[in-house]
């Protein structure tokens, strides 16, 4: 039987220009070299299976290979090179510092140094995992390491480099190497399957590289793995199915539904993840990351962030186009929250199933919101009108009837007394509820004296589905009052700004007399408002207390006048007490606050200065003693 071979050593890469992902390093190693600028001793640090004891034996190979190409690599024909490919090599020595770090085998190290090389011109010695010398290995090394002989070259290398003292990092050239990249351990993926004659779907070799967190050492353990599972074919749902990752579809279609507000479905969907054995903080944490690739198409500049294969970044460029940006940040905040407090909950799945939930309120607020933003607050948009009738109905109410003109008018709310068509009085009589059913109303709607609606009111829909029931109200104005938590996808600032636009287009002279309480209460409500919209802004309203001067003059003092230039919370400000106290005639006088005189440091001089307007025989004792100085 043919002795098999993991990939992760028979690929292993030979030369400077095969390693996988650290083109900077490689190069300024090669720079290193052709400069004749080699430095005694290295220090390779990053991640594991990212090339750092690769880089190092592709390093001491090339440096004492006695015919180097062009290129700077090793020509793998001299005599270095056959020994080092035969690991029979005497120039270059491999330590394990996890079973090799007491002081004695860094003596024995030390006294090898001694000895010239035979063959080449350096000897290389590779120090692995050499954070776990311990304290007293790392200080009899010191000395070796900082003065070794011109044919001695030390290269180190850890996963961690904080534990490493702060004598050896300065006796060391410090090379970072960086995860590397899912796409470029894709590609390496896909020639080790065309060298092994595998055929392997794009999708799932992407998976595969995800999987491995940046190591190309545990993607290709992996792809072994699933060569072992699946023969020379490697599809994806092999791949998801072997190494329990949950397919990017089950997120695709959890993001729908919520889109569609379809609660059913989502909760039939999470059954189906936890039924197939998924851990459901794995579909939390899953799903956050979906929302983030879905945020980062939002903008063309950061779509290159999204880790996937090309078909995959298609999927989520279409399905971030129907996701509005206010709602995928509110989303992942709630998803975010969710993971913090999994642990905590008593009842995981409900918890989990009350974030989806919230998911799909929060969406349907940010679907509506553009189009609330974009109308101003309007009476009967769109919709049939009732017809004035002198007619009662003692069956149950009455029946709506559609105007001759066709639809009611679709004018602003403060452009409705213009309307030609009858329109809708302010307020209808509400039929009393009794046993009988309700009393008739007395004369035609249209004969009534209309009211002058508020700014801030609205007329309910009329009931459209044929005649109306005993408990059922006419429609009447009332108060437009937002659900708590409804601006959540825009800020509180914002919609201030919004609402005192609209009021300006058309607004009356309020000139209501107000007292220093009332100004002292409008005044802390709109701190406590603002201080998740703009802390430092609110700190400074509410580190001094308003006062009412003559004219309608409130005066307030800051430490500073910078708060002036933000016209966003001067504005809402300005809005918050016009409403709060029905006044805007009223005029902010701000106040800068003059800041003590900084205290300088005394010097001994001043101290015994000061000592002497107290004690004056002190200076007498000073010329006595003959004492000099500051004293």
């Amino acid at each position: 039987m043919e002795n098999f071979v993991v990939s992760a050593r028979k690929y292993r890469p030979m030369t400077f220009d095969t390693v996988v992902g650290q083109g900077s390093i490689t190069n300024t190693l090669k720079n290193a070299i052709r400069n004749n600028t080699l430095a005694q001793a290295f220090l390779f640090c990053g991640p594991r299976g990212v090339g750092k004891t690769t880089c190092a034996r592709i390093m001491a190979k090339t440096i004492n290979c006695l015919h180097p190409t062009e290129n700077l690599e090793a020509c793998n024909e001299c005599e270095s090179c056959r020994a080092f490919n035969n690991n029979a090599s005497f120039n270059i020595y491999e330590l394990d510092a996890a079973s090799n770090n007491s002081v004695e085998d860094i003596r024995s190290l030390v006294d090898q140094v001694r000895i010239p090389p035979q063959i080449g011109q350096y000897k290389v010695y590779i120090i692995d995992e050499v954070h776990m010398l311990s304290a007293a290995a790392f200080n009899a090394f010191l000395k070796t390491l900082e003065e070794p002989p011109a044919y001695a070259k030390f290269i180190l290398a850890t996963t961690e480099k904080h534990k490493i003292i702060p004598t050896i990092l300065s006796r060391c050239q410090i090379f970072d190497f960086k995860r590397i990249t899912v796409d470029d351990i894709a590609k390496h993926l896909a020639f080790v399957a065309q060298s092994e004659g595998v055929s392997a779907e794009p999708e799932a070799l992407n998976i595969i590289a995800q999987k491995a967190d940046g190591a190309l050492r545990d993607a290709l353990s992996i792809f072994d793995q699933m060569v072992s599972f699946s023969g020379k074919n490697i599809t994806y749902k092999d791949v998801i199915d072997n190494l329990n990752v949950l397919d990017y579809d089950y997120y695709f279609q959890i993001i729908a539904h919520i889109l569609h507000g379809n609660t059913s479905d989502i909760l039939l969907i999470l059954n189906d993840i936890i039924s197939k054995g998924f851990e459901p903080q794995h579909f939390i944490n899953g799903l956050g990351n979906h929302l983030r690739s879905l945020m980062v198409c939002k903008d063309p500049i950061t779509v290159q962030l999204l880790e996937v294969s090309e078909q995959l970044r298609q999927r989520y460029l279409t399905q971030s186009q129907a996701c509005p940006m206010p709602f995928l940040i509110r989303a992942l905040e709630i998803n975010n929250k969710c993971d913090i407090d999994y642990r905590a909950a008593n009842n995981k799945r409900l918890h989990l199933e009350i974030a989806l939930l919230k998911m799909c309120a929060l969406c349907s607020q940010a679907l509506n919101m553009p189009a609330a933003q974009a109308q101003p607050v309007q009476v009967a948009q769109n919709r049939p009108a009732m017809q004035p009738t002198s007619q009662a109905n003692t069956g149950g109410g009455i029946p709506p009837t559609p105007l001759k003109g066709g639809v009611a008018s679709t004018s602003p709310l403060t452009q409705t007394t213009k309307a030609t068509e009858p329109a809708v009085t302010a307020k209808v009589p509400e039929p009393a509820v009794s046993s009988k059913g309700p009393e008739p109303v007395e004369g035609p709607i249209s004969s009534q004296k209309p009211q002058q609606p508020q700014p801030t009111q609205s007329v309910n829909p009329p009931v459209t589905g044929g005649v109306s029931t005993g408990s059922t109200t006419a429609s009447s104005t009332q108060p437009v009052v937002r659900p708590r938590g409804a601006t959540s996808s825009i800020s509180i600032n914002k919609a201030m700004q919004q609402a005192g636009q609209k009021a300006e287009e058309k607004e009356e002279t309020w000139d209501t007399p107000f007292t220093q309480e009332q100004l002292t209460t409008a005044w802390a409500d709109f701190v406590n408002r603002y201080k998740n919209v703009s802390p430092n802004f609110a700190a400074a309203l509410g580190k001094y207390t308003p006062k009412l001067m003559g004219n309608a003059e409130i005066h307030f003092s800051v430490d500073n006048l910078l708060f002036e230039h933000d016209t966003e919370g001067m504005t809402a400000l300005k809005h918050h007490l016009k409403n709060s106290l029905h006044n805007n005639q009223y005029q902010l006088k701000p106040e800068l606050m003059e800041r003590p005189a900084e205290i300088e440091a005394y010097t001994d001089k001043d101290k015994f200065e000061k000592m002497v307007e107290e004690r004056p025989y002190l200076r007498t004792l000073q010329t006595e003693l003959k004492l000099e100085g500051d004293l």
